[in-house]
């Protein structure tokens, strides 16, 4: 299994990179679209720091991509078939969370991700990661809050949450054990 902290961080920062030098942006370009300083974005692309998740959804959403998409330009296109032991995880250096690209081709609308977060955890991201996808969240093992926007839900092992119009999303485990949970979206 790919681990994008482990082996890849050094594709993920190249890519990062990349995308910024294929739209002609500077640093301070893409500081701007994101709200990622400069310093911080210019530390990614040398890989002397691991981003979390937040600031990879911001930058994904700078350059118009999915954290999937990013992740999945990181590491090379894949076939049609996604085998559980070629799917590549990453982990959230911030909060331990780890998500598992379970399937994504830019020529298929659908993304499919695991993520699993510790006890004690949250992910926060802001409204414009929600911007150009429709999504749903299925919990899969244990317990999971979700704060979108104003509305709160609590969700169980089975419990299924569409989301509605782009909000900042919070995403936590507030229980003692780890929760898993499938995210399905499609780009608008």
């Amino acid at each position: 299994m790919d681990t994008l902290v482990d082996d890849s961080s050094a594709k993920l920062a190249r890519r990062i990179q990349l995308e910024r030098d294929a739209r002609g942006w500077s640093l301070a370009d893409l500081a701007e679209r994101s709200g990622v300083s400069k310093a911080a974005i210019s530390k990614i692309e040398r890989a002397e720091v691991s981003p979390t998740a937040v600031i990879l959804v911001r930058l994904a959403t700078a350059f118009d991509l999915t954290l999937a998409g990013l992740l999945l330009r990181a590491e090379g296109d894949a076939g049609r078939l996604s085998r559980a032991g070629e799917q590549p995880t990453w982990r959230d250096p911030d909060t331990g969370y780890v998500r598992r690209q379970i399937y994504n081709r830019p020529d298929h609308p659908l993304e499919l991700v695991q993520v699993e977060l510790p006890p004690g955890r949250q992910v926060e991201f802001p409204a414009s990661a929600y911007a150009r996808i429709r999504q749903a969240l299925w919990v899969t093992d244990g317990e999971l809050v979700v704060h979108e926007g104003t509305e709160r839900h609590v969700l169980q092992a089975g419990d299924c949450l569409g989301f509605g119009p782009p909000a900042p999303v919070v995403i936590a485990n507030q229980s003692t054990r780890p929760c898993a949970y499938v995210v399905a979206l499609v780009r608008n």
